[in-house]
């Protein structure tokens, strides 16, 4: 209880970096050894990221490797890139020795090839070695490449007694002991065991008597996003990870999914500003242009199209020159509608909450619109037919409003939804995609609609 108290009271403060600087700089290894065991290791992850990398490397190199090693899982990934590359092999090894499988893999997979064989070589514990090396051969964006050797398992054909003495060992190491799965002789799953259960029967009972053959499992290769939903669907702490043969591989606890579901949130939020590559503040100025520039060239051509359609309309200009004006209030109103709808839409299908077929999505949405539209153009026909004095004028910029927020609404559905049947991210539909497109299509059909009630 105490730990977590000091955990949610800590504070990255100017001070306490000072105070961590001035330690290793007057080479006050006691000291400094003294202050940073009363933070978690999350917490010294988060000074060292604020750290400079000289500084950085010479904490880790001063602190044991049981506490390091959770250190370095916890550091900004480019930070601890820079970290490893001034350490040794022998010195990464030494950290991942005390990392469970699947944190040991993501570690090693961020290092160079050759670096990578040279630190496996460095692992002195033959059965870590070898489970580390089968997780790297998975995708990382499936099961396998997420999964952890780690785990409590036991054989069907168990006593009771001699299963309690087999998970001792076990759970020594498994960090948390989230199940027990049960396989037969050939390794395959076929169910789980209830502590409970365990604790309750009689010693001489086999396991086979008490288990439970219902329980979720994930094959190896499936996707990472799907493994997340099934767990949050079914509200599961972890999940076990089989072969095409029903064999027991690993598990994927709560934590990895967490990782998971904030990175996906994370590359889905700079699609939808317009950001095609995962960057961050700290990239070069070269790979942010990169990752900018091919959605801001899509929001010129669009600036470009809308140019060409005004001067289409020109003669439109000539003689209601008040069109003009509300140009960019047409232009934005399709836009909000667009990125709302295809927003909506786009949550759905992360949520897997997206049912029925696509033409009752689009009517949905078209009667939405269309009640939104009426709301607002009536309160814009009052203010245009006052402040214009033109009933006629006021007519056509509303119920140009109606048909644009009518269009744009279906494009920001419909998108998303094509998006995902092609297996194309649909959070790219609410960025500017969504918004240059509406932009384009509502100046096009408020100059159309204007002229045909004015009868320019």
């Amino acid at each position: 209880m105490s730990e977590e108290t000091e955990n949610i009271q800590f504070e990255l403060t100017d001070d306490l970096i000072n105070q961590v600087e001035h330690l290793i700089k007057s080479k006050s290894d006691k000291e400094l050894h003294t202050l940073l065991d009363d933070f978690h290791y999350a917490d010294i992850a988060e000074i060292l990221d604020e750290l400079n990398l000289e500084q950085a490397v010479y904490i880790i190199k001063l602190i044991d490797s049981e506490t390091t090693a959770d250190i370095l899982k916890e550091l900004d990934e480019d930070n601890r890139e820079k970290v490893l590359q001034k350490l040794s092999a022998k010195e990464i090894a030494e950290e991942i020795e005390e990392l469970d499988t699947d944190d040991a893999a993501d570690i090693i997979a961020e290092l160079p090839e050759d670096r990578q064989e040279e630190v496996i070589s460095k692992i002195e514990d033959e059965e870590h070695k070898e489970e580390i090396k089968e997780l790297l051969a998975y995708d990382e964006d499936t099961a396998g490449g997420l999964m952890a050797k780690e785990l409590v398992k036991v054989y069907d054909t168990w006593t009771v007694a001699g299963c309690l003495r087999r998970i001792r060992g076990q759970a020594e190491e498994v960090t948390r002991v989230h199940s027990v799965y049960v396989v037969n002789k050939q390794g395959k799953l076929v169910g789980r065991l209830s502590l409970k259960d365990l604790i309750v029967a009689k010693n001489e009972q086999k396991i086979a008597d008490i288990y439970i053959s219902n329980v979720d499992y994930v094959d190896v290769n499936e996707d990472v996003e799907e493994v997340a939903k099934i767990m949050s669907k079914y509200d599961l702490e972890a999940i076990p990870v089989v072969d095409e043969n029903q064999t027991l591989l690993g598990r994927i606890t709560i934590d990895d999914i967490v990782d998971v579901l904030k990175e996906e949130a994370d590359k889905d939020y700079q699609l939808a500003a317009g950001i095609t590559q995962d960057v961050d503040s700290d990239d070069s100025i070269l790979e942010l242009t990169r990752a900018r520039l091919p959605w801001l060239f899509l929001g010129l051509v669009g600036g470009i199209g809308a140019f060409l359609i005004m001067e289409g309309f020109h003669n439109v200009f000539e003689k209601y020159a008040v069109l003009f004006f509300f140009t960019p209030l047409i232009a934005a109103m399709a836009g909000n509608v667009g990125v709302q709808s295809s927003a909506i839409i786009v949550q759905g299908l992360a949520n897997d909450d997206v049912k029925g077929s696509v033409n009752s999505r689009l009517i949905k949405e078209m009667l939405l619109a269309a009640l939104n539209g009426v709301i607002l153009a009536l309160f814009l026909f009052l203010f245009v037919w006052i402040t214009k004095g033109s009933a006629t004028t006021a007519l056509a910029i509303s119920v140009s409003l109606v048909v644009v927020i009518i269009v744009a609404g279906l494009i920001g559905t419909f998108v998303p939804l094509f998006l995902n049947k092609r297996g194309i991210d649909p959070a790219i539909a609410t960025g500017p995609f969504i918004t240059t497109s509406n932009d384009i299509f509502g100046i096009l059909i408020y100059f159309w609609i204007a002229k045909m009630i004015l009868g320019i």
